[in-house]
């Protein structure tokens, strides 16, 4: 016999060991939202005349948050939302995602910027990766990424630049910056603060787990890619991905847990590490801390 909605008698379509609730399709969709509608009026503040800027991959994250704006800012005329999609130049993976990130902003009629690492760098990260190298793949793309995604907002002068990174990515790395030792790095994940140069970051889905993402772009239809990226296997996320989700399973609410231990720590930590000052990078002049920036040592420019 189909287990029945906790909030009413139609047929449940989840199970949430951590918060105890069965849901069906209506009251799981109304529950995703709420929370996203909840860490976006408490930690960012969506105001008159913003440029939202969207990271859009054409996974299922990025394609929901896109989704979910959309659905609660499109009625609103003081506000204007602009998808970014970086193709890093990965043969096999990226065209199929980037098939499906144009198709949501055909439908949602939302503007589509697309720039990609050949044309900003001069190399695929194909081609970047094929040389001999000291790091990983994903250090590699995660720098030079977040650099033009940056640059590109700015820009297009974006007030807010937002990610779909959710509950897993956000418990993920907190836990890798524990297991590094690497604190100054852990409070830059803190609620954001305006820093010159650098567009205001958002991470509306940071209170949505994977799994529930997921099944949300599933019963809304939404078009978005699950294959993984051909380099996911280099980097130590998948590890800590495993250890915190075998500790989930036996433990449900731990994701939540550390995020929330996180976020009531990180204002004691900032002031004991304050955020240092940016100057601009001496090559392609964009934000750093130092005089050559993150991207332009990878890249060897001097």
């Amino acid at each position: 016999m189909p287990i029945k909605c906790m909030k009413c008698n139609k047929d449940a379509i989840i199970f949430q060991k951590y918060s105890g609730m069965h849901l069906c399709r209506k009251h799981f969709i109304e529950d995703v939202e709420r929370k996203i509608k909840l860490t976006i009026r408490k930690q960012y503040n969506v105001e008159k005349g913003d440029i939202i800027a969207v990271a859009l991959s054409g996974g299922k994250d990025s394609i929901v948050l896109l989704h979910i704006l959309h659905k609660i800012f499109s009625k609103r005329r003081d506000v204007e939302i602009v998808a970014i999609t970086i193709d890093e130049g990965i043969e096999g993976y990226r065209e199929v995602t980037l098939e499906k990130a144009r198709k949501l902003t055909s439908e949602l009629g939302i503007r589509h910027i697309v720039r990609s690492f050949k044309d900003e760098y001069d190399k695929t990260l194909d081609e970047l990766v094929a040389q001999e190298r000291e790091l990983g793949a994903c250090s590699y793309c995660g720098v030079l990424r977040k650099s033009l995604m940056n640059k590109i907002a700015n820009e297009i002068g974006a007030t807010k630049l937002a990610t779909g990174h959710n509950l897993d990515d956000e418990a993920q790395t907190i836990m890798m910056n524990h297991l590094g030792g690497d604190v100054e790095r852990m409070i830059r994940l803190s609620p954001p603060r305006a820093l010159e140069g650098l567009v205001l970051r958002a991470k509306p889905l940071r209170k949505v787990p994977e799994k529930e993402v997921a099944l949300y772009a599933i019963v809304n239809d939404l078009p978005f890619d699950m294959s993984e990226c051909p380099y996911a296997h280099e980097a130590l996320r998948g590890e800590v991905r495993d250890m915190i989700n075998d500790f989930e399973v036996r433990h449900p609410g731990t994701k939540y847990s550390i995020m929330r231990g996180f976020d009531k720590m990180v204002g004691i930590l900032g002031k004991e590490f304050p955020q240092a000052s940016l100057t601009d990078c001496r090559v392609c002049g964009e934000p750093c801390t130092a005089e050559l920036c993150q991207a332009c040592k990878l890249l060897g420019r001097s």
